[in-house]
């Protein structure tokens, strides 16, 4: 029976499952046999990242042409105007082109972990938070992005990708470290579903390797 994970991807941590010397990989807080991650997410960034051990399923999560949404909780040095924030919500010119339209909006600071090591502030510089989301997936493009237009990125949480996010109840987060097992549903497997998510919880389990 297949499976699919989701994980609150902490800073720090690699994408993959084999070691790299000291730095910490997946393998130090998921112990499940054959899963592999469906999409990347840097080493510096935080957050949302699912795993599968079904070909098909990570496919339809992380291939480009399926356009499949991510949102991305960003907090940037200094706060864009509507300006600079509808210069995101257009597209960026990166020295890998223009970037599609993306989703973009001031987000109230959001109410999660503290981040270890903590960010850097600088002195009379305030920071802000946005909300972005994206249906492409270029490197490290977020950070490209907002520093284009002058806002260096101090920090980046994915929330969700597609239909699941980090909630697992209107009032609990994932925290780093932590795991969700998801059942998916078998129609899920065979065919594309219109408006319908590709797996429901199956408890609300959580899970920290110790």
């Amino acid at each position: 029976m297949s499976r699919l994970i989701a994980f609150c991807k902490p800073y720090g941590v690699l994408c993959q499952f084999k070691a790299d010397g000291d730095t910490p990989t997946l393998a130090d807080h998921i112990n499940i046999p054959g899963v592999y991650a469906a999409g990347r997410l840097d080493k510096d960034s935080e957050g949302l990242l699912l795993l599968t051990d079904d070909g098909q399923l990570q496919h339809r999560i992380s291939h480009p042409e399926r356009k499949m949404p991510k949102v991305y909780w960003v907090q940037v040095e200094g706060v864009p105007d509507e300006q600079a924030l509808e210069q995101l919500r257009q597209g960026v010119r990166l020295k890998d082109g223009l970037t599609a339209p993306a989703g973009v909006k001031p987000l109230s600071e959001p109410h999660v972990w503290p981040r270890t090591p903590p960010i850097r502030y600088r002195a009379n510089i305030p920071t802000s938070w946005l909300e972005i989301t994206l249906k492409e997936g270029r490197n490290r493009q977020v950070r490209r992005m907002t520093a284009a237009i002058g806002f260096p990125t101090l920090r980046l949480i994915r929330y969700a990708i597609g239909d699941w996010n980090l909630n697992i109840s209107p009032s609990d987060m994932l925290q780093p470290g932590q795991w969700q097992e998801l059942e998916i549903r078998q129609e899920y497997l065979t065919h594309e579903p219109e408006k319908k998510p590709l797996g429901t919880p199956r408890h609300r389990r959580r899970h920290r390797r110790t």
